[in-house]
């Protein structure tokens, strides 16, 4: 017997880059991170498990570093909106908010999802090995009850992907993917910067 046409219809996007001015930006970002931390130590609670979750930056300043990182995002943004069909001519396309996350050893984040936002991205600032791997989660929640026990794991059958990560990376993928990041097992800090873009 031939062996089926597999057709995949519905795929989870999360699209990859390589930030390509990392090493030009990250040392800024780090101490910009650290002097928030500093200035209020408590953060907010949101998905981080441990760790510190900053406020919202200031994107206001036109000499800030946050702003000029914003700006340089622009243009993975747009290849992420081509990339997915969507439209950009005549549209709004806008970073609405950007926060940062620092998880020491065995902090981690929750599984979440950006309510209200067309794309969600991570940017790693700091990824040391060990770090914790990103993950996706499926967004068919009936397909962990209606399923036989698995035998080869396979893209057919996951419940949850995930991925390493190293410094200077750029994941962007849309707000209603559930995704969570595992515990940092490393000795040293994760810190991602992460936003969400709509075009109002």
């Amino acid at each position: 017997m031939d062996n089926p046409e597999v057709l995949k219809f519905f795929p989870i996007p999360v699209l990859k880059f390589q930030f390509e001015k990392y090493r030009n930006f990250n040392g800024e970002l780090s101490e910009y991170i650290y002097k928030l931390c500093e200035e209020n130590t408590k953060g907010v609670d949101r998905s981080n498990r441990g760790g510190w979750h900053s406020e919202t930056f200031k994107l206001d300043d036109k000499n800030s570093i946050q702003l000029k990182f914003a700006l340089e995002l622009q243009k993975y943004i747009l290849k992420t909106f081509k990339y997915l069909g969507w439209k950009t001519e005549n549209q709004n396309i806008r970073i609405r908010e950007m926060w940062a996350i620092i998880n020491k050893k065995d902090d981690f984040n929750v599984v979440h999802t950006h309510p209200n936002s067309l794309l969600s991205a991570a940017y790693y600032v700091k990824a040391p090995k060990n770090c914790g791997r990103f993950q996706v989660e499926d967004l068919n929640i009936a397909k962990r009850h209606s399923s036989p026990p698995i035998a080869n794991k396979n893209e057919l059958n996951m419940n949850v992907a995930g991925l390493e990560v190293s410094e200077g990376d750029l994941l962007i993928f849309p707000g209603y993917v559930p995704h969570k990041v595992a515990k940092n097992e490393s000795d040293e800090d994760r810190i991602v910067i992460s936003f969400n873009v709509d075009t109002k």
